[in-house]
């Protein structure tokens, strides 16, 4: 069976594609422990994107790499939400943020795994209701 993101990551240098791996991996398991639902895999302008199937749950947050940034691979949030503001809050020196949407890491950084895993619960819980 063929992965949804195999054509695009193969594109990608080996660093980012050691990457993205990890990063797939800790946004499905911190979607399990978000108890946000099945979780849906594809590709949002050409990037590989994840979203929760249940409706008014949370939204999208895709992982990208691009050779005008080679040295980073990006998460990108919903331009509309806080959630950038609220990880540049949290989290001011774990990424590199640009405007309210990307937040970016280096590929030779260790992964900050806590921040991550809070950016995947607020992103896939953004429309909860308390």
């Amino acid at each position: 069976m063929t992965d949804i993101f195999d054509e695009t990551v193969a594109m990608w240098p080996l660093g980012a594609r050691k990457k993205f791996n990890t990063m797939r991996a800790l946004i499905l398991t911190s979607a399990v422990q978000a108890n946000a639902g099945p979780i849906e895999e594809s590709l949002k302008w050409g990037e590989p994107a994840w979203r929760p199937k249940r409706p008014k749950q949370g939204t999208t947050l895709r992982l990208c790499w691009h050779n005008k940034s080679p040295s980073t691979i990006a998460l990108l949030v919903g331009c509309r939400t806080s959630i950038s503001a609220t990880m540049q809050e949290v989290y001011p020196t774990v990424f590199q943020y640009e405007s309210n949407r990307a937040l970016r890491l280096g590929l030779g950084d260790p992964l900050p795994v806590e921040a991550l895993d809070h950016l995947v619960r607020l992103t896939f819980t953004y429309h909860r209701k308390p």
